[in-house]
């Protein structure tokens, strides 16, 4: 009102001739300096746009909902605990790969810090190791995971137990992990001890059950979660946000379609971890590294004479493949082969310096696993991968990532490596190689207890409240 009135009074002054209007005009302008004056210091005092708060990195986030039937009103919190440490990150439109914005996959905004605050050195292979075995002795120590039990004459028995046969192939993470953790002292027989709950279906044993197939998967999901929801409160408490369950093949993604409340709310530990593709949330749900299991040591892994460059052997099933095919199928430094091999497959990778792992129909292979096995620097050409163990593993310490377009400059960013690059990453390989094996007998560090560890950090803690109307 003070300003209108002031408003006021200079138009009616604009009707005095001379020099009472002169006298007056300058009262816009100071006024428009002032209120423009009120404005930044409002903005200043009550806004983040000048100041940044930064949050304690080991405060858990907070999630708060809640929801209310004709008797009574439940609201829980859900506190994820995460890592202290930054894992690769990107911000960038998403474009099909092979085309659009250049991007590159996990190429973080700046390097992750540490503990401390300082910036992760990037010789490391853990973002942070001190935090890493700390976190990992109390997991060891408190980690409890409750099954939903089934009888072993269930109809669907070899959907929901571990089966007798030794899983192998390439979806055999899945198996691996269900039968290692069935064994496991992780698991508990009294639920209101367990910090999450494991949904034990198999989608790759479903795919191939006549009964379910790949076209009956959808509606398996959707009839098993209610059946749970209606025989056990645990679903129904969290909406399912401390469950989890485990699937290597990527029609576990889409398996989840008509059980919204799986895809969103519960853990998803799964290969085909690309955040390009709608399903799966990063910091949610994390990535299961696709590996073939094995049972010796390469002989030669250490006095093997690396001669190629680079080497790639795989089928051509996507765009990104093929244009690694168009530029490099005749060059004599980096072999891009594709179809059959004539020459052994470990040949191959214990004789290159670099192992590509280029993008198929999904972003996950058992390449990367391959290359670090036969200590081979593995090559990263996929987009929007959510790399295993991001959350742990610095992976710049022992891989090169590489966008998608920038395949025709391949060979300059790889002879760009110095050798006392090369050293270092190859020196890394063989560090981190371990995170990369199967064991029946679970072995500290392999890729169990990462798995384990990567549900540690996601574990949720419900608090259940209600109230009658």
């Amino acid at each position: 009102m003070a300003y209108s009135s002031l408003v006021l009074s200079y138009m009616s002054q604009r009707r005095v001739p001379g020099r009472s209007f002169r006298h007056f005009s300058f009262i816009p302008t100071s006024l428009a300096l002032v209120t423009s004056l009120l404005i930044l210091f409002y903005i200043s005092t009550t806004s983040n746009l000048f100041t940044h708060h930064h949050p304690n990195p080991k405060a858990p986030l907070q999630i708060n909902s809640s929801s209310s039937s004709s008797s009574s009103a439940f609201s829980f919190t859900i506190l994820r605990h995460k890592t202290s440490s930054t894992p690769f990150a990107i911000e960038a439109p998403l474009t099909e790969d092979g085309g659009g914005q250049r991007i590159e996959s996990q190429r973080s905004l700046g390097p992750p810090l540490g503990s401390d605050g300082n910036h992760v050195n990037n010789n490391e292979v853990f973002h942070d190791r001190h935090i890493f075995l700390e976190d990992y002795k109390e997991m060891k120590r408190s980690f409890k995971i409750y099954v939903y039990p089934h009888r072993q004459d269930d109809s669907f028995a070899n959907a929901l137990l571990p089966v007798d046969s030794e899983p192998g192939g390439n979806y055999a993470s899945e198996s691996f992990f269900k039968k290692v953790l069935m064994k496991s002292r992780f698991i508990t027989n009294d639920p209101t001890k367990a910090d999450l709950f494991f949904l034990p279906f198999s989608i790759a044993r479903l795919r191939h059950d006549p009964r379910v197939g790949v076209g009956g998967i959808q509606d398996f999901i959707r009839d098993y979660i209610f059946n749970v929801s209606q025989k056990y409160q645990y679903w129904n408490r969290t909406g399912g946000a401390d469950h989890f369950y485990v699937a290597c093949h990527s029609i576990g993604r889409s398996a989840m379609e008509k059980a919204s409340e799986v895809k969103f709310n519960a853990i998803q530990v799964v290969c085909s971890s690309s955040y390009f593709l709608p399903g799966y949330i990063p910091h949610k749900d994390a990535c299961l590294p696709q590996i073939w299991p094995r049972k010796e040591e390469p002989h030669d892994l250490l006095s093997s004479n690396r001669t190629k460059l680079a080497f790639f052997a795989g089928g051509i099933n996507s765009p990104v493949r093929e244009k690694l095919l168009q530029v490099w199928r005749n060059d004599s430094e980096i072999f891009a082969h594709f179809g059959r091999l004539t020459t052994p497959y470990a040949d191959e990778l214990l004789g290159s310096k670099f192992c590509l792992h280029v993008k198929g129909f999904e972003v996950n292979t058992a390449r990367v696993a391959d290359s670090l096995y036969y200590g081979c620097v593995p090559v990263i050409i996929a987009n929007y991968y959510d790399l295993p163990f991001a959350d742990i593993l610095n992976w710049k310490s022992f891989s090169v990532i590489v966008a998608t377009l920038d395949i025709p400059l391949l060979k300059k960013i790889l002879k760009g490596i110095s050798s006392e690059e090369y050293t270092r990453l190859q020196s890394n390989v063989l560090k981190v190689r371990k995170h990369f094996q199967w064991h029946l007998s679970p072995i500290d560090y392999d890729a169990f207890y990462m798995v384990m560890y990567e549900l540690w950090l996601r574990r949720s803690f419900s608090t259940v409240t209600s109230s009658n109307f």
